[in-house]
Order: C-alpha cells, then structure tokens, then sequence
C-alpha cells in the first residue's frame, strides 16, 4: 500500500485501482452558503431560487458584496476586529468541538456558536476547530458561520480544511464548488489546495480529473513540489500507467525540480516496466551526474526490469557493475541474482552465492529457498533439491505454496507422478491450501503421463467446487486435450469462454487472445468495454497484440481508441503497433496525430517507434518531414546512430532516392571515421 503524505491531508491508495473514463466538473453558482442538517442523507434547500438537480448541496445564495447592517461590522472594519484580543487560551477546544458534534442542524450550531460572532476566537483557532471536525456536511455549516455570521476575512486555511473533509466523503461537486467560492471570495489556492485536490481525485480513479487540476495549478502558476509529482508518479505506477508517469516525470524536470533518489527509483521501474530498457540504465547515468548517487534499490529495481524480461546477460552486467561500485548486497538482489544464475544455466554460482549469504550477514528466507530450489530442478539436480526441502522442514524454515509447487513440478520433471500428487495431501495437511498453479501443475503432469481421465476428472471438480480458474489453469487443459488430440474437447472450453460465469471477463479475454481466438476474444472484449468492465490496461494491449498479429488493423485502432476514450496512455510498444495499423491502411495523417500527441504528452519512445514514424513519413513521399526528423534524432544522444542512418537511407532507397541514399551512409560514415 502506498502512503500519499502531503501538507494538505494524508490518504492512502489502494495498489492499482480502476481509472475513471472521464469527469467533468459541474458549472456551480459561486458563493452560496451550505444549509444542512446533520441528521438527513441528503441536504435541504433553504432557498427556492437554486433548482438544478446538481447544485443541491449548497442552501442559499451570499451577495458578491455583504451588505453592512448596523448589527454587523463593514468588510472594512473585520481586520480592524481582529486586531483585538482574542478569547483563544480562555476557550476548552475539546469541550467545544464535543458541543459541535452534538449539534442536529444549522440553528443549534449557530445557538451554540452565537457567543463567539464577534469574532473574540482567532481565525486560527476557528481552522483547528475546523480541522477536528469529521462530518463534511457540519464543517460547510462552520465555513458558512465564519464567513457569513461571523464575518471574519475569508481564509485560504479555512477552506483548505473544508476540501479535505469534502473530498474525504467523495463529494467530488461539493469540492468543485468550493474551489469556485475560493476564487469568488477573492482567496487565491495555494499549493496545499492544489495537492488535496490532486491526490484525492488520483486516489479514487479519476486520473484524468487529477491532471486537470495538475494543468491548473500550473495555469495559476503555483508551483509543486517534488513530493506532490512524485506522488503523481507513484499513482499512476500503481494504475499501470507506464506513460502517464514518464510524462509526469519530463514535466517535473522541466519544471526546474530536481528529483531525489525514490522519484529517480521509481522511475527506474517505470521505465522497465515500460519495457524502455535503455532509458532506464541512461537513468541511472544522470542520477551519478547530477550527484544523486544509485543505491541497492536502485540497482535492485534495475535487476528485476531485466529478469522480468528474460535479460539475464544484462541482468549479470548490472551485477557485475554493483560489485564494482561497491554497492552492499541486500536479501533481495541475492534472491534475484540466484535467479538469474539459474537463468543462465550456472547452478553452481547459484549454489554458492546462496551458501555464502550468512557470510555477509544475510540470512536466507523463504523465497532464496525456493528459488534455489527452483535452479535445482531446473539442471536436474533433484537429489539437492529433495535434500534442501526436507532440510527447509528439518531447520523449521516456513514453506508455503512456492514451495510446494516448484517440488511438485520437479517431482513430475523426474516422472515422479505419484510422489506429486502425494505433495499436493501432504501440503493440505499442513494447512497449506493449493491455489491455480498446484493443479495446472498437476494436471500438467497427469496429461503428459497419459493420465487425461484423472486431469480431467480434477478440472471439472475444481470448476464445480467453486475454486478460482485462472487463465494458466484454463489454458493447461486446453494443451492438454490438444497434446492427446482430442480437439473438439478444447474447443468446447474455449467456446464455453465467450459466456464465462466463473472467471472475470478481463481473465476471459487474455486466455483467448493468448490461445489466438479471434472472432470470441472480440466479442467477450467488447461486451466487457460496453458493461465497463475492462480495466486492466494489459487487457487493451493483448487485444492490440492479437489483432495486430491476424492483420486486424482496423480492429487493432477500434481497441486503441477504446483505450484512451478509458483515460489510458499506451506503452510504448503498443504506440508501435498502433502507429504501424494506421501505415497498413494508409492513414498517415492519424499516425502522424497520434506521434506529435504522445510526444506533447512527454512520452518516451524506444528507436523503434521513430524509425517506424520515419518509415511512414516515406512511404507518403513526405521526405521533407524525413529529413526535417532525420536532423532532430542525429542530435538525440539517446538514438542509435547507426540505425537512423541505414533506416534513412533505405528509405531513401525504396523510393529511388539513390543520391539521397548514398549521401546518408557518406555522412555515416564520415561520422565514424571523426570518432576513430
């Protein structure tokens, strides 16, 4: 769970709630006071001027200018009031605040507070009161007393606190309104203003609405801080929205903010789950040039980027660096590098560096057993493997389902098929409930023993019991009627996918766009985007993958525009495919669109995504905007040279440019022989 800390308020967000399609604000009449009683659900109107169904939360309308009454002091003489001494240390805060809660409506509040109208409280003291009060609906009555009963001079604090409870409550027009009154009453927001608006609204989904306010702010030239965009950052890592933060984190630098080492970090994850793989290591180039020195997270971060992405040679590079640098090791990058021995077939680096962790003062847990174990089974070593897991029981290390499962499956890699099964008792008996993978390994294993009637006897139990079928599930009885040829058996499960009624439909999707079902995926995609049930961002870029691999171009742009019309920004790999669906039906203009639109919205590309662009920009003969972007990725440190000049040229070359062509790989070369 990530803690948003801001001066403003403090909220926590869960880790990767739904994106709200869209928000709009509604237009609210400015400066009203908020008429409410305590007890009702909804509030009532005091004034039959305010009609709209929408506008039901404020109660009556305030003159632009209060008018001045003999009982009441001018606007003028408030400050004046003020000056004078204050009641603050004679008043019990806490007796005072118990009162409040107590009061039903707007006229008990307003008995209760009567004595103090003269303004004999600081407007300070009226803020912490402010500020302890939970109820939004009794914190408006309040705001109301001390602007309009009161009289005091309107306080940017005041309303600080009141957005806060508002915004608590999910009374997203409620905050609107108020931020309007703010501007009404003269009252200019401030950062804190700003931040609760921003975190509140990412929170709860609304991203969009988030970086409305975000674009706002700036208009209002109010700056932000470093933790405000790093949080912004953090929200939509959490959303999965690898470019939205990529774009965040270019708007935060442009904006003069020097990142610290958990905004630099973050971004490194982003940038790795963004599948940028060299901006992450140019990442970490920065960091040492502007002084922010990488630590174990840092490099850590970096690892994982890699073994997610089955870079392990890369991965080993990273290492080798950490050493050099002197970067102390932690549990995690030992876990990690296990793996990535593992990986690369080097069991006894594997061996050694797990044995030698208690020597660095490391003590092994769960997850470096059962990775070792893992690497074990993988080069067959599975007299170490049975060894080091009944030593794990004998030295009281706690297993758990990984545990299991990697047994299991090394118990079926040894044709072990009863010994697994026997696993599968042992594991309940200890507590240990199986999940997916344990029976798709065992399913797994009995299919490839010859022992369908058993696997299949075991799936229809687990679909009838009520167990969670995941896609790995669904998808190994699907092999394993294929590997025995009984085809139709296979069908019928992937048939059975375009009505699923006991798995999510976003589940349902990814097992048949993986299994390559064209026509059903389509049609589960699209009821699902209708009933709002896609939110998972993966889901609109395996959609994009599969139409894009059955040269579906039009459906490929039908599921990228869904996917903004979502709120979402495509990774960059999906950019490529998109960009190269708009090439296939000849619709250089929207390609071109969709480039300059990400490129303003502050997203990274990889080469690839300029080299396509270039490549269309050709194939509509458009070869000033050729060269025009020839020149500005020459300047681009971050380009491959050598690609853009032999993508240029064979450009160039296609479209019988001949002495364009040569005049590229001149320049090419010319440009080598400058750097020997």
């Amino acid at each position: 769970m990530c803690t948003f800390s801001l001066s403003a308020t403090s909220m926590q967000v869960s880790p990767c709630p739904p994106p709200s399609s869209s928000f709009s604000f509604p237009s609210l009449p400015p400066t009203k006071s908020h008429n409410y009683t305590f007890t009702t659900h909804e509030p009532r109107l005091r004034s039959p001027l305010i009609s709209s169904a929408s506008k039901d939360v404020w109660r009556r309308r305030t003159p632009p200018h209060p008018q001045t009454t003999p009982s009441q002091p001018s606007p003028r003489h408030r400050r004046k009031l003020q000056g004078t001494t204050f009641l603050d240390h004679s008043v019990d805060m806490d007796d005072l605040t118990a009162s409040i809660r107590a009061t039903q409506n707007e006229h008990d509040l307003n008995s209760l507070l009567s004595p103090y109208k003269s303004r004999n409280l600081s407007i300070r003291f009226m803020v912490s009161l402010l500020s302890r009060e939970p109820d939004w609906r009794r914190s408006l009555a309040i705001l109301d007393w001390i602007n309009d009963v009161a009289l005091y001079s309107p306080s940017v604090f005041a309303y600080n606190v009141v957005i806060r409870n508002v915004l608590r409550a999910k009374q997203w027009q409620v905050a609107h309104g108020l931020f309007d009154e703010m501007r009404h009453r003269a009252l200019a927001p401030d950062r804190y203003t700003y931040s609760t608006l921003i975190t509140a609204f990412g929170k709860s989904g609304m991203f969009d609405a988030a970086l409305s306010w975000l674009q706002k702010m700036e208009e209002d030239r109010v700056s932000g801080d470093l933790v405000l965009y790093s949080n912004l950052i953090e929200l939509s890592r959490k959303l999965c929205d690898y470019s939205k933060a990529i774009s965040i984190f270019s708007r935060l630098k442009r904006l003069g903010i020097m990142p610290d080492l958990v905004a630099y970090n973050s971004m490194i994850n982003v940038f790795g789950k963004a599948k940028l793989f060299r901006e992450a290591r140019v990442l970490l180039k920065e960091m040492r040039a502007v002084g922010v020195l990488p630590d174990t997270v840092s490099y850590s971060t970096l690892l994982t980027m890699y073994i997610e992405n089955e870079k392990f040679v890369e991965a080993l590079a990273v290492f080798s660096e950490m050493n050099e640098v002197k970067c102390p090791l932690d549990l995690t990058t030992c876990n990690i590098m296990i793996d990535v021995y593992g990986q690369l077939d080097m069991a006894k680096e594997a061996d050694r560096l797990f044995w030698s962790m208690r020597k660095m003062g490391l003590e092994p847990n769960v997850v470096s057993y059962n990775t070792l174990l893992r690497v074990y089974g993988d080069a067959e070593l599975f007299g170490e493997a049975i060894h080091l897991f009944r030593m794990m029981q004998r030295m009281d290390v706690e297993q758990n389902v990984v545990t299991y499962n990697t047994m299991i499956r090394i118990y079926g890699k040894s044709l072990e098929h009863e010994k697994a099964t026997n696993l599968v008792q042992e594991m309940q008996k200890r507590g240990i409930q199986p999940n997916a993978i344990t029976y798709s390994t065992i399913i797994s294993i009995w299919g490839r023993a010859g022992k369908l009637d058993r696997a299949a006897m075991l799936f229809q139990k687990l679909r009838s019991s009520g167990v969670e079928i995941d896609q790995v599930l669904y998808q190994t009885m699907i092999v394993s009627y294929e590997r025995v040829g009984l085809v139709a058996h296979a069908k019928r499960l992937l048939h059975e996918l375009k009505r699923p009624d006991n798995i999510p439909r976003e589940t349902a999707i990814t097992i048949l766009a993986g299994a390559g079902r064209v026509e059903e995926a389509t049609w589960v995609f699209r009821q699902a985007f209708e009933a709002g049930e896609v939110k998972d961002i993966s889901v609109f870029g395996c959609m994009i993958d599969l139409f894009s691999r059955n040269r579906k171009y039009a459906n490929c742009i039908e599921v990228f525009e869904n996917m903004r019309v979502a709120g979402y920004f495509p990774a960059s790999h999906v950019i490529g495919l998109v960009l190269n669906a708009y090439g296939k039906l000849r619709e250089f203009e929207k390609a071109d669109a969709v480039y300059r639109e990400m490129q303003e919205e502050g997203c990274v590309f990889s080469d690839e995504i300029h080299f396509q662009m270039l490549s269309l920009y050709g194939a509509r003969k458009d070869f000033k905007t050729v060269e025009a972007m020839f020149e500005r990725l020459v300047s681009d440190p971050n380009i491959n040279k050598k690609e853009l000049h032999l993508v240029v040229a064979g450009i160039y070359e296609r479209s019988n440019r001949l002495n364009d062509s040569y005049r590229i790989m001149n320049r090419m070369n010319e440009s080598r022989a400058l750097k020997s």
